[in-house]
């Protein structure tokens, strides 16, 4: 399969603060994106992200303090995509570049560079597995306006989810057999881990909850290791998607579960959530509560993960008639 038409492939993720002086700017940038969060009216929004970035920065800067310094997500997805352009090396001229939402390098430079190597048809791919507008809506909705200011334009396809995409699910069974393994005989309940979301998104027709279930569905048809389901990293006062990982853990204390193997399944990198809230927090809370708790791997850099990526690059370059 030969392609003449050159396609730069944009991998979309949050970002994260990368040294401790970066965590305030990071949480501004995330407290100033109204289709995640509305802070009074739209001409109060950067004043009111900018107190509550600075009254939280200090706290969060512990949480990176305690995994090295900052977050390793913009260099593994850097990785990612270095690997995934390797992939897809064999099939045509793709370039795979990296656009974070709330840190650097943000969609108007990664724009910049790719319109200079003469890309102009672009596939956007989430690394968000299930849709919800606070992740790929958000980072599309951001890519698509910084194009707004290329000419000629770009022509950009975005994919929307892929729950239930045959080699993401089969990269995740292994990191979850591996994961069991370690517990060796042993009974173990699996617990999967998302990042959680208000309440009222969901209520207004997010499928984020419905795509988590369509995962774990498909997991569990191979692992046959039935799992229940919690939501981290809440924040805020409105209501947040429920149980959370301590609730969760507390019931299971409560029903006798001495192994807990927790499963990060909304993330494919390892980051401050799973670093420092599973392998640290819950770890420890785990462990107060008489039960032994680890984490299966994140997906990172899983030759079948990335080959997974290749194939749901492919299929959207065939549907948009670029191979």
């Amino acid at each position: 399969m030969e392609t003449h038409n050159n396609i730069g492939v944009i991998l979309l993720n949050l970002g994260g603060p990368e040294r401790l002086e970066d965590v305030e700017p990071f949480l501004f940038n995330l407290f100033s994106d109204r289709m995640i969060i509305r802070l009074g009216p739209a001409f109060m929004q950067k004043t009111i992200a900018g107190f509550i970035a600075r009254r939280r920065a200090p706290k969060s800067s512990q949480a990176y303090a305690r995994i090295g310094g900052g977050s390793p997500l913009g260099r593994i997805t850097a990785d990612q995509a270095q690997a995934l352009e390797k992939e897809l090396s064999a099939v045509g001229k793709f370039k795979v570049s990296v656009a974070m939402r709330y840190w650097h390098p943000r969609a108007q430079e990664t724009l910049a560079a790719l319109q200079k190597d003469g890309m102009q048809n672009i596939i956007a791919l989430p690394l968000y597995p299930h849709y919800s507008i606070a992740t790929t809506g958000s980072s599309v909705a951001d890519l698509v306006a910084a194009a707004q200011a290329f000419s000629p334009a770009f022509k950009i396809k975005s994919i929307d989810s892929w729950q239930v995409q045959p080699g993401y699910i089969k990269a995740l069974a292994e990191t979850i057999t591996r994961g069991a393994e370690s517990f060796g005989n042993e009974k173990v309940q699996v617990v999967y881990s998302a990042h959680s979301l208000p309440v009222k998104f969901i209520k207004e027709g997010d499928p984020y909850v419905e795509h988590l279930k369509q995962t774990i569905a498909a997991l569990e048809s191979i692992t046959a290791m039935p799992g229940k389901l919690c939501y981290q990293s809440r924040s805020g006062p409105v209501e947040w998607l429920s149980p959370s990982p301590p609730d969760m853990l507390a019931q299971l204390a409560k029903e006798g579960c001495k192994n807990v193997l927790m499963v990060p399944i909304s993330f494919v990198s390892d980051h401050v959530e799973t670093l420092y809230e599973i392998d640290m927090l819950y770890h420890d809370m785990a462990h107060d509560l008489g039960m032994r708790l680890e984490r299966s791997d994140s997906l990172n850099l899983e030759p079948e993960f990335i080959k997974a990526l290749k194939d749901i690059v492919l299929q959207k370059a065939e549907q948009s008639g670029w191979l």
